[in-house]
């Protein structure tokens, strides 16, 4: 099977059930700023497009066929994240998303599995509504890069990671926006620079901090390929040998990667195949972003381009994903 886990669902109840809140034109206030005005300018129309896409069933069964791919990991879009949310009005927001989504997914259990969502940004919260989205029959949970405040170091995560790996649920990272903020607010740098250093910054937490040393079943999927970390990662293990304020974990962050799992979606053959050498074969999962602009279309063909051996192709086409998700 050629297994995509990078794919998303727009879930029209999740804005109805924040519309009018305070702390929703702040939010947009703040994407705004980050995005600048011509990006949004196109995204409005980009994601209206692609509307049929993401919450029509027979539509996504259609552009799956068409792109070779049977199986979709199908996660909330990132703009459902709402991490501005009050206690109440966020439980409410993740029951929807895991609700929404496992509904979209059993209307063809066949070709599609789902993530859904946790609220970063109520700690507390987070074990509680991981386990109601396993309940709805789905995979884990997807988060982004950090919550307001609050990285994924911090230790009030600690009953979410423990949770998340006795239960075998997969923690998918999504980043949205980046704290870059006004600095790439042209030319998309919010997305083609931010994303990748939000991946970078958020797998760094985890790994220096020692939350994969004290969670070594975690199973969390970086989008992406993890951004800027696996390519560069040799500069971590430079600062782990060379300084004691870098040593917080037990090993060199370059082995933590073999214990993280990265979508294909690099969009260059030669950085997707240095992530495949430094998180290894079985760690890479076929991944498109469907159905985006920044994703791609085609990607088998993408995974093609790369020119790997057959094994390894075939592992990342779906192999992986298919142990992962346990799948038969």
């Amino acid at each position: 099977m050629a297994i995509d886990v990078h794919a998303h669902v727009l879930l029209p109840e999740i804005e109805e059930a924040v519309a009018g809140h305070p702390g929703l034109a702040e939010a947009q206030g703040l994407d705004a700023r980050r995005n600048g005005s011509a990006a949004l300018a196109v995204n409005g129309p980009m994601v209206g497009a692609r509307v049929p896409k993401l919450t029509d069933v027979t539509v996504r069964l259609a552009a799956m066929d068409a792109a070779g791919v049977d199986v979709q990991l199908v996660s909330p879009s990132p703009g459902h994240y709402h991490y501005w949310a009050e206690h109440q009005l966020a439980d409410r927001i993740c029951q929807l998303a895991n609700e929404g989504t496992a509904a979209h997914c059993a209307k063809a259990p066949d070709r599609l599995q789902g993530l859904g969502l946790i609220p970063l940004q109520h700690p507390s919260l987070t074990p509680k509504l991981l386990d109601h989205a396993l309940e709805q029959g789905l995979k884990g949970v997807e988060i982004s890069s950090h919550a307001p405040g609050r990285e994924l170091s911090d230790p009030a995560y600690e009953p979410l990671w423990a949770r998340a790996e006795e239960t075998g649920a997969l923690i998918f990272l999504h980043p949205f926006g980046c704290t870059l903020d006004e600095r790439l607010d042209r030319w998309y740098l919010s997305n083609t620079v931010g994303q990748p250093t939000e991946n970078a910054v958020a797998l760094s937490h985890l790994i220096f901090s020692g939350v994969l040393d004290r969670h070594p079943g975690l199973k969390l999927i970086a989008a992406h390929g993890g951004g800027y970390l696996p390519t560069h990662i040799g500069r971590s293990d430079h600062a782990w040998r060379a300084r004691p304020d870098a040593r917080d974990c037990a090993h060199p962050p370059s082995s933590y990667l073999k214990r993280l799992y990265f979508d294909s979606l690099v969009h260059d053959p030669y950085v997707l195949r240095e992530l495949i050498r430094a998180a290894g074969p079985d760690r890479v999962l076929l991944g498109s972003d469907f159905p985006f602009d920044m994703g791609t279309e085609d990607p088998l063909g993408a995974l093609r381009t790369a020119d790997l051996p057959d094994h390894d192709f075939h592992a990342i086409r779906g192999g992986n994903a298919a142990v992962l998700l346990d799948l038969a």
